[in-house]
């Protein structure tokens, strides 16, 4: 879907209010794409505030060097107010939402102060919903339009995982806060087409819809995967390595890869790497504990992903069935941008299913065998596995292309900004 506004509006410098829970330092997920966004603007000349959470995010543990209480500071051109919020070390679905609502009740006082500097625009981003009012709120001090950018869909997505009962009480009320939250914002974003229909479903006009992408960074400096320091400080020799990195949680549904090693335990050629933290990180632990194929990592630096992208031969992305629309992983940017094909599991018609198609393979979800058998022909087709690798390279350009995106996200910001002035 395309910016609803003119590529001829003159550019102006704009300040700019973000809400948003997670941010940079935390290196996967929403924070480095919030992050990046803040800071672009910046480099474009306008001025960004924002008020963040404490980071957590995947460990769902306090970063250990950030200091207890309210802080502020500036990062990278960007004047940031982080705020201290409830860390749930199990995150079921009613401790979610007390984390998502702590964060709302210490951003309310810090977005209000914001707000009396008169921003031209208030952007908040969800993860977390119980946000947006905040937002809300301070827009209309500040007499700004509102931006949702929705990452995920996570209501839906909570129903998915089993976090939260549709039927239940806290279901409810959750759906009936979307319904109230969708209505608050003048323009509503999130990240692929299939996402943007969801929202129309919602009952969102398409003229307050605009498709904003995470981009995949092009800045990682991937290499051959013989090349890679992992390989030899794992200790991988010459195997292929069939490569996850990122959050483990439910809607991952990562354990599929472990099922897919069992079937291919015998294969001394090929190697399963899992780098990651997050709530099932231990199980996963118990799972592969007998499995020699399976090493099990900590999540690497950011400034080693590049290297750690590279060790790939196939990427490995697996989702549980229900939720490949309501969430499309922003990990599967820089996977296609290292030149490697992805292995996902999607159904046709899914957002990650038209993603992945013609520069990787997909298997339906939860099919173990099929997931093993996609793996096997891969590593076992080197010809193969290379054109949908530079297939995989020439998609992250056509789609994902950092400049273009943040390009096309001033425009629509400016055109919002002067329809409501």
């Amino acid at each position: 879907m395309h910016s609803p506004f003119s590529n001829s509006l003159s550019v102006r410098p704009m300040r700019v209010l973000i809400v948003g829970l997670n941010y940079a330092p935390e290196p996967v997920g929403i924070g480095p794409y919030t992050a990046g966004l803040a800071e672009a603007m910046v480099a474009r000349g306008h001025e960004v505030s924002v008020v963040a959470g404490k980071p957590y995010y995947p460990q769902w543990r306090p970063y250990p060097d950030q200091p207890k209480g309210r802080r502020s500071g500036v990062e990278n051109g960007v004047r940031i107010s982080r705020v201290p919020h409830y860390i749930p070390a199990e995150p079921t679905g009613a401790r979610r939402i007390a984390h998502h609502a702590s964060f709302a009740a210490s951003a309310l006082g810090p977005a209000m102060a914001e707000a009396r500097c008169k921003p031209d625009l208030v952007f908040t981003v969800a993860p977390s919903l119980l946000a947006v009012p905040v937002a809300a709120r301070a827009a209309r001090k500040a007499a700004a339009p509102l931006w949702l950018h929705i990452q995920d869909f996570e209501v839906e997505a909570a129903f998915a995982t089993g976090l939260l009962q549709e039927t239940s009480g806290l279901g409810r009320m959750a759906l009936g806060v979307e319904n109230r939250v969708l209505r608050m914002a003048d323009m509503i974003s999130t990240i692929s087409p299939q996402m943007c229909a969801r929202l129309h479903e919602k009952g969102v006009p398409t003229r307050r819809i605009f498709e904003l992408r995470n981009w995949a960074a092009a800045s990682f400096g991937f290499q051959s995967a013989d090349a890679s320091a992992y390989r030899r400080q794992w200790n991988l020799g010459s195997r292929k390595v069939a490569l996850y990195s990122g959050n483990i949680a439910k809607k991952q549904g990562i354990e599929i890869i472990i099922e897919a090693a069992q079937r291919l335990k015998g294969r001394d050629d090929i190697a399963f790497v899992i780098c990651g933290e997050g709530p099932n990180r231990e199980a996963l632990r118990e799972l592969s504990a007998d499995l020699p194929n399976v090493q099990l990592h900590d999540l690497q630096p950011a400034e080693r992903m590049g290297d750690l992208l590279s060790l790939a031969s196939v990427h490995l992305l697996p989702q549980i069935s229900g939720a490949a629309d309501l969430v499309l992983p922003s990990k599967l940017t820089n996977m296609l941008r290292s030149g490697r094909p992805v292995i996902a599991t999607a159904e046709p018609g899914t957002g990650l299913y038209d993603e992945v198609d013609g520069c990787g393979l997909l298997t339906p979800p939860g099919d173990a065998e099929a997931f093993a058998g996609a793996i096997a022909e891969l590593v076992d087709d080197p010809q193969r596995c290379g054109g949908l690798g530079r297939a995989a390279l020439y998609r992250a350009k056509e789609r994902w292309d950092r400049d273009v995106l943040i390009d096309n996200f001033e425009r629509a910001a400016l055109g919002l900004v002067q329809g409501a002035t």
